[in-house]
């Protein structure tokens, strides 16, 4: 009994946690393939995952290009390095979502 109560209220305290990560900026989700094979997790979920993804694929990206730079013996063009860093987290964002069974929504 004792078990239970306290499995319901971790679970409880992990919902609410979970609720603040909601962003109002979020893109609209929409599921790929939903009577016949659900998302993974949530959208809200889903979102939070993908962007902890986009964000490491970010720091990755800005780390190579150093190197490349580096090995290559040419100066470090900051555009040029925020263009790679941010077209190479996009693109892991986008790769993770569909992973997750969503695509995103232009509007």
């Amino acid at each position: 009994m004792l078990r239970s109560m306290v499995r319901a209220l971790a679970m409880c305290a992990a919902i609410a946690m979970l609720a603040g990560c909601v962003d109002a900026n979020a893109p609209t989700l929409v599921p790929v393939a939903a009577p016949f094979d659900p998302p993974l997790n949530l959208p809200g979920i889903a979102h939070h995952i993908c962007v902890g993804d986009g964000n490491f694929m970010y720091r990755e990206a800005k780390k190579q290009y150093e190197l490349r730079a580096g090995m290559g013996g040419y100066p470090i063009d900051p555009a040029q390095e925020e263009a790679n860093a941010t077209a190479a987290a996009h693109r892991q964002y986008v790769t993770c979502l569909s992973s997750q069974g969503y695509r995103i929504y232009d509007r």
